[in-house]
């Protein structure tokens, strides 16, 4: 298997390039902290986004939603979608309101959705998407009952058209702006895991 996704006209980085990769590890390393894509698509001439959770599994990414959703129905037709993925790493706050930027990292991956017919994979799909919600936590519930998993529609994106860009790093002033008496740097920002509110329901 090759460490890079290979380039194409869909994927190739036109404006700002050095920011982007092709790396397979990097793609991985940023679709496996998030937890929410954007899955955009067209369908019978409407172009819809949707918000999504997703699981990355090997070179597939899965989402799930209700089999009688208009978004199962569509994209159980095979549809050409574009998922993209971005983390926020912080606020780049420069000396002009021009250079004002984010650090980030996204993905883009381009590909023909596929909805999951085989029961097993399935279901370890379900596995997957519980497990990077909540490690261990599959083994911790109760299992989908078979009615369960019928109003369950999973979709598998195969990585194959993928692209990541990231920025990071200070802001890019202009060099007569760096005497502004202005102050510019960066405000981090992450996702944490807060304390646990249990449910007190019986």
């Amino acid at each position: 298997m090759s460490e890079s996704y290979p380039p194409s006209e869909r994927t190739r980085l036109r404006r700002l390039p050095k920011r982007g990769t092709y790396d397979r590890a990097a793609v991985h390393a940023i679709l496996d902290e998030g937890f929410v894509c954007h899955l955009g698509f067209v369908d019978e001439g409407q172009v819809y986004v949707v918000t999504m959770g997703y699981v990355r599994v090997d070179d597939h990414v899965y989402v799930h939603a209700s089999s009688a959703g208009r978004i199962a129905r569509s994209l159980s037709a095979g549809l050409d979608v574009c998922l993209t993925v971005t983390l926020i790493d912080g606020l780049v706050l420069a000396r002009s309101a021009f250079h004002h930027s984010m650090n980030y990292r996204s993905v883009v991956a381009f590909g023909r959705a596929r909805t999951v017919e085989d029961p097993a994979e399935k279901v370890d799909a379900l596995r997957h998407f519980t497990n990077h919600i909540a490690p261990g936590r599959w083994d911790e519930v109760r299992q989908p009952t078979e009615l369960e998993l019928k109003a369950t529609t999973v979709i598998a994106l195969r990585l194959e058209s993928v692209s990541a860009k990231i920025r990071s790093g200070p802001p890019i002033d202009d060099d007569e702006d760096l005497a502004l008496p202005v102050w510019a740097g960066i405000v981090p920002l992450s996702v944490t895991r807060g304390e646990r509110i249990a449910d007190e329901r019986r």
